[in-house]
């Protein structure tokens, strides 16, 4: 596993959770007590031993820490690249759901050795678009889950959103537009000369 993926995870408990936690899972888990390098390669089971530890203290599924992880990429102070970069993909949540195949080519341009997993998005039925991840471990999709709902928040819409395994198909995450302009979203500028964004 990449290590920046490590690294989000550890930020994620260390901010959510507190230092102490870090330092009792990261012992319970035998992980780096100092951290994980961004730019390094790990076992994946140092990544899968990581969330069981933190799903097991914190007494929740292993998906709802993937999807938890999700949300924090978006809503937390300290990850607001993360935010922009996901931002710059439309001015609604719609046109952002549309810019979705575009996104593993725009995360390759800030990490170029990162295996970013293929998005292919398509529209079903009417008000529902659907997002198929091509080469991407199961996990991946509930954290996608946890964005997609973040970023729904931010752009003040009402989404329902479900996860599938298809054998053939592979992960399909299902994104339900129940309304697109339910509540006024987070402030947002694409101009590069004039950003005003409001706390999340």
């Amino acid at each position: 596993m990449h290590g920046l993926i490590n690294r989000s995870i550890q930020c994620f408990i260390r901010d959510t959770y507190g230092e102490d936690l870090w330092q009792e899972i990261a012992q319970t888990a035998h992980l780096p007590v100092q951290g994980f390098e961004a730019m390094l390669e790990y076992d994946d089971d140092v990544t899968l031993g990581m969330l069981d530890a933190v799903s097991r203290r914190r007494k929740k599924s292993r998906d709802a820490v993937l999807e938890d992880v999700g949300t924090y990429l978006v809503t937390h102070t300290n990850t607001r690249p993360i935010r922009r970069l996901l931002r710059f993909g439309g001015e609604t949540f719609v046109e952002f759901l549309h810019t979705l195949d575009d996104l593993p080519d725009r995360v390759r341009l800030a990490v170029p050795d990162l295996q970013f997993p293929r998005l292919d998005t398509a529209e079903p039925l009417p008000n529902q678009v659907e997002v198929r991840l091509s080469g991407a471990e199961p996990e991946f999709g509930f954290v996608l889950m946890g964005i997609l709902r973040a970023l729904a928040d931010d752009y003040g819409a009402l989404v329902f959103i479900d996860h599938s395994l298809h054998p053939k198909d592979g992960i399909i995450v299902s994104i339900n537009l129940l309304d697109t302009a339910f509540a006024e979203g987070n402030a947002f500028s694409l101009g590069t000369s004039r950003v005003k964004e409001n706390a999340v």
